[in-house]
């Protein structure tokens, strides 16, 4: 048997393994509770562990690829990661009975570069420390803008669609899909500049920044247009960055041809937890609401505290996820909120840094279990942008047990 029947081979058996999962009562429940908690439903709170540093996950060599073909080895490798969440962690998996293709495309970008000086403390790591240099320093630099130009691959669709189809036989239908909409201007200008001479020019040229953020939305708006033309956006994705995307259409969607009025906005300012609420309407939410209000959905938050201002948010036409980050005041959004949005909680991922302790994973999600209840809020709960659990898988599993656990008392088994 050649090599390559051999990684076949294995690969089926792991997606033999793992379509029995997914098709299984549980996931099935599962997956209709992201839905309805999505729907503004009061439903179990769907559970989840993304970003996870997968580098130090490897227990009894679970995570071993044996593949030798590249294109296998990457499918071996994404199939043994599921089955070890499924087998380990006890939250909600996303685990989907199909095995998708994203869409491939290109952008030129708008025309500007980060230059930068990376730190490394585990080479292993995808996390590191960055350094940018400000490359947007003045007016000249902004010359460099130009409009982006997407550029769809259908040709390497069909291929990429076609070898998963032959490696799976049969075994799990293969689905092409496209994206949902990513957009973190205030990120991606802090990469070009740093963060300091951004919250300067707030104060020294505000004009300067209007100009910057100005480009960033035109060129966004571009970019939603040619995307749309393309069929490049598409509303089935399972994870909206980290947190259940299900959710029922306002309208009926065109199968054949989705646009971004089918899909999710999902954006935020994480720079600017650190100004005032007037600041970041002026320099974020006005910019990028009427980007947000072309789409079904918006999800608006991340890192950044944001229950100081939740009744600005609401100024999107179209708001029905909010994050509620660990810095944020939980019972000041969760009153806010109410049942009006979803309250997507983000619990403290130091937390599972360096050691796991139960009572505080308990407190932590029984305080946002009790107040959305009492405030009536729809919420999930995602534990994500773990850096670190220093080499020790068992603190995520713990961190699981005890989250699901808590769940339990509050709103039932899953």
């Amino acid at each position: 048997m050649s090599f390559v029947s051999r990684d076949i081979d294995v690969v089926r058996e792991l997606a033999r393994r793992y379509m029995e999962i997914a098709l299984s009562d549980k996931h099935v429940r599962m997956r209709r509770r992201f839905r309805d908690s999505n729907d503004l439903k009061i439903v179990r709170p769907p559970l989840i562990m993304e970003e996870i540093p997968w580098h130090e996950m490897n227990m009894d060599g679970e995570l071993d690829c044996v593949c030798e073909d590249e294109t296998l080895r990457k499918m071996e490798y994404q199939l043994r990661v599921q089955l070890f969440r499924e087998k380990h962690f006890k939250c909600d998996n996303y685990i989907q009975p199909v095995w998708v293709i994203d869409k491939a495309s290109a952008s030129t970008g708008i025309g500007f570069e980060i230059a930068e000086k990376r730190l490394a403390v585990d080479r292993a790591n995808n996390i590191v420390s960055h350094e940018y240099s400000d490359v947007l320093a003045d007016e000249s630099s902004l010359e460099k803008y130009h409009d982006p130009i997407v550029t769809a691959h259908p040709e390497i669709d069909a291929q990429n669609v076609a070898r998963a189809e032959e490696i799976l036989n049969g075994i799990m239908p293969v689905e092409l899909r496209g994206s949902l909409i990513y957009y973190a201007p205030w990120d991606q200008i802090a990469m070009l500049r740093g963060v300091q001479p951004i919250l300067m020019d707030m104060y020294d040229r505000p004009d300067y920044l209007h100009r910057i953020i100005a480009l960033f939305t035109r060129g966004m708006a571009c970019e939603m247009d040619q995307r749309s033309a393309l069929g490049l956006y598409d509303p089935r994705c399972i994870s909206l960055h980290c947190t259940p995307g299900q959710v029922t259409p306002p309208r009926a969607p065109d199968p054949g041809h989705y646009t971004c009025g089918d899909i999710w906005f999902r954006t935020m300012a994480q720079m600017f937890s650190s100004v005032s609420p007037s600041a970041h309407d002026e320099f974020d939410l006005q910019y990028s609401i009427p980007l947000a209000g072309r789409c079904a959905y918006t999800y608006y938050g991340c890192c950044e505290p944001l229950h100081d201002r939740i009744d600005r948010l609401k100024q999107y036409p179209n708001l029905r996820k909010i994050g509620v980050s660990p810095w944020a005041n939980v019972e000041t959004s969760a009153e806010i909120i109410g049942g009006d949005y979803v309250l997507s909680r983000k619990p403290n991922p130091a937390n599972v840094a360096l050691e796991t302790d139960p009572e505080v994973i308990r407190h932590e999600i029984s305080e946002t279990a009790r107040l959305c209840l009492k405030y009536g809020c729809p919420c999930d709960i995602t534990l994500k942008d773990i850096s670190t659990v220093s080499y020790k898988p068992r603190n995520l599993i713990v961190w699981a047990e005890t989250a699901s656990a808590v769940l339990d008392e509050f709103y039932g088994e899953a």
